[in-house]
């Protein structure tokens, strides 16, 4: 392994870099090889490169088996979070989901004619407060699924494995999506209800 590290580069104790942690969360949440490179501000080639990596090192045994396989980041908050022992409590609902076409008009009609209260836009997604429920804005030209609810739980870990359990069948492992300016990690997985209508578990991870 350290003889495949080039000149420089500094060592990880980890399974993956930060960077292949990053290139297989986005790929968990659905991206595309060119949307990864358009939002890490990097070549289709070098997130190739990542991705063979990254399931090279995980001996999986494609880009699919890479969405299903799960593990922490060393260091993250959630790998140093304890795992919970209660019983399983879904709920309340964190967050909802909803395609627009312009993300500046959504933004100001949903800011200042509706009143919500702006809380981050982050390119061309844009997220306000709705009584304590995040509503969470996509700007897309394909018509987008419908409203996606994502259930809020306090161990996604522990969620996670009791819903597949039960049968529950994921399109991902829980993958981190966001990180904050203070440290605090967004982590999600998807799944559908038996008439194919998306849903999603969501959790906030503090340091």
């Amino acid at each position: 392994m350290a003889g495949m590290r080039g000149r420089g580069r500094p060592r990880h104790d980890d399974v993956l870099t930060p960077t292949e942690w990053r290139v297989v969360h986005a790929i968990q949440h659905g991206m595309s090889n060119r949307e990864i490179a358009a939002r890490r501000g990097i070549s289709i080639d070098a997130v190739k490169y990542h991705v063979a990596n990254a399931v090279a090192k995980l001996g999986v045994a494609n880009r699919q088996a890479l969405r299903r396989w799960f593990r922490e980041p060393r260091g993250s908050a959630l790998a140093a979070e304890e795992r919970s022992m209660t019983t399983l409590n879904l709920g309340p609902l964190a967050q909802i989901s909803r395609t627009v076409r312009d993300i500046k008009e959504s933004e100001a009609w949903y800011g200042k004619t509706l009143g919500l209260k702006h809380l981050y836009t982050f390119g061309s997604f844009a997220f306000f407060d709705c009584g304590g429920t995040r509503l969470y804005l996509s700007a897309t030209d394909k018509p987008g699924p419908e409203s996606i609810l994502y259930l809020r739980v306090g161990d996604i870990r522990s969620a996670y494995e009791t819903l597949r359990a039960r049968g529950v069948e994921f399109g991902e492992a829980p993958h981190m999506i966001h990180r904050h300016a203070d440290g605090t990690e967004e982590w999600l997985a998807h799944f559908n209800d038996p008439e194919g209508r998306p849903l999603g578990i969501l959790a906030q991870v503090r340091p």
